[in-house]
């Protein structure tokens, strides 16, 4: 049952040679033998270097010599993050046999945590969707429902997590990635400001949104992983020099005087009304322990799904040009004419049907004629919004709202309505349009899947994103898990 405990609660039970590091890892294997055939978390597994890993923090336990936090706790890595001599694809053909010859800023700092990375998960491919759907390898089930989807783009993080397959996991998110599965899958799932953490080494998709950040069982686990992945790295010029706090001091129950501000715009129109009612719920609950609730309005955000839509695939343009044949990657192996047309059937050939259409919005977005008409208001409106969260958190501590409109829908069944499927992260994108924090934690069962409780924070405030999280955790005490 080692497989069911949280990093926090393994450490303890390293720390006092109750279990050796093998032990675990191999128990974590063995759960992922059991289950990972109906749930496809996993794009591969790397168990031979995870045993060694983990050998490794026996040796030291064994020498007496500290260890971390989350040394020895099994991890998953999302695969569009690049792990030195691993696989790493995006879930995409292009970069089918590609391996890095380097590992991203992120999962080398979790390296030198000596966590036991046990694989790398499943994903819309280029992180270009919400339900893993558009992997090109499989798709990834939701543990709670086999036959709905687990969310996405980082599906196969939240779904090895919430079937037990990992004790934690990281993720990407641009528009919702991490919080959207989270919510599905009914874990914590965690955005971070933007640049908290360093982007070196994630495959870009939209430079200016994406995030890496933890996808883990509890909030604690949560606060240990940001301690260890946030800092300035002189490999990414957009990452934040600013110090870094202990956020597990963010981890107290006493929330009182809190003042919380519910954006009326989250809980209108397209959100389901069960949903709806268990957010009151978490609401009531805050009351309780003493916070203030308060509807606010954050009136440009009905537009933040237009512009995001408009931002991201321009973004996705321009860093997808790079996957051309000719450096890394696949090449078409049909005959060409030059070297256009050898551009041309490469991409065609290794890229799916939602990122051309992303690639091919993105560059009408950007070209001559269209700019100012598109890209540009686009950018305008983000400002409108990043003032309208400004101008709320002069009065409030945090936003809370539904993480997503809906608990997790059925394989399919928005696969063929792109537009459909994009409502889906209605909730969880105007916070990278700021580039604010944000987190997902569950609220209840909703037809016997989870519901998510998002909670928004001013930019680094991630201090009382998790202290609020914390307290509502401690308090509601969300104990089921999927029959698996």
């Amino acid at each position: 049952m080692l497989h069911k405990l949280t990093a926090h609660e393994l450490h303890k039970k390293l720390m006092n040679k109750e279990v050796s590091a093998v032990e675990l890892c191999k128990n974590v294997f063995e759960r992922i033998g059991v289950v990972e055939e109906k749930v496809k978390a996993y794009l591969s597994l790397t168990e031979e270097p995870a045993l060694s890993m983990a050998n490794e923090v026996d040796e030291k336990i064994k020498a007496g010599n500290d260890i971390s936090h989350l040394s020895g706790i099994p991890t998953a890595i999302k695969d569009n993050m690049c792990t030195k001599g691993v696989k790493t694809t995006c879930a995409s053909k292009i970069l089918e046999n590609f391996i890095p010859s380097y590992s991203s800023t992120a999962v080398k700092r979790l390296f030198n945590e000596d966590i036991v990375m046990l694989g790398k998960t499943n994903m819309d491919e280029f992180a270009m969707g919400s339900s893993t759907e558009n992997s090109a390898f499989w798709i990834t089930s939701n543990p709670w429902n086999l036959k709905t989807v687990p969310g996405g783009s980082s599906g196969g993080s939240a779904a090895a997590v919430a079937a037990d397959e990992a004790v934690f996991a990281l993720g990407s998110d641009t528009g919702g990635s991490i919080r959207q599965p989270a919510s599905l899958c009914g874990v914590v799932g965690m955005k971070p400001t933007y640049g908290l953490v360093p982007r070196y080494g994630l495959i870009a998709f939209a430079s200016s949104l994406d995030q890496i950040g933890p996808i883990t069982k509890d909030v604690t686990d949560c606060a240990l992983i940001l301690n260890a992945i946030c800092g300035k790295d002189l490999m990414d010029s957009t990452s934040l020099d600013t110090e870094i706090p202990d956020y597990t001091r963010a981890l107290t129950a006493d929330i009182k005087g809190l003042k919380i501000g519910v954006p009326k715009e989250f809980m209108g129109e397209g959100i389901d009304a069960k949903v709806k009612k268990l957010v009151n719920d978490a609401l009531k609950i805050f009351e309780k322990m003493g916070a203030v609730i308060e509807e606010v309005s954050l009136p440009h955000v009905d537009a933040a799904l237009s512009a995001y839509y408009l931002i991201a695939p321009a973004e996705a343009s321009s860093n997808l040009a790079r996957f051309d044949g000719v450096r890394y990657g696949h090449r078409t192996k049909q005959k060409v004419e030059n070297m256009v047309d050898m551009y041309s059937k490469t991409r065609a050939e290794g890229f799916g049907d939602e990122v051309k259409r992303r690639i091919m919005l993105g560059t009408y977005a950007l070209s001559a004629g269209y700019y100012e008409a598109y890209y540009n208001q686009a950018q305008k409106v983000r400002t409108l919004i990043v003032d309208d969260f400004n101008r709320v958190f002069e009065k409030y501590d945090v936003l809370v709202s539904p993480t997503s409109p809906t608990v997790a829908f059925k394989v399919g069944e928005k696969f063929e309505n792109p537009l459909k499927m994009y409502m889906s992260d209605i909730c969880t994108i105007p916070a990278n349009l700021a580039g604010i924090p944000g987190i997902s934690i569950p609220c209840g069962l909703a037809d016997g899947l989870p519901v998510g409780l998002q909670i928004m924070g001013k930019t680094l405030d991630e201090m009382t994103v998790l202290r609020t999280a914390y307290a509502f955790e401690q308090e509601f005490g969300f104990k089921e898990k999927p029959a698996l």
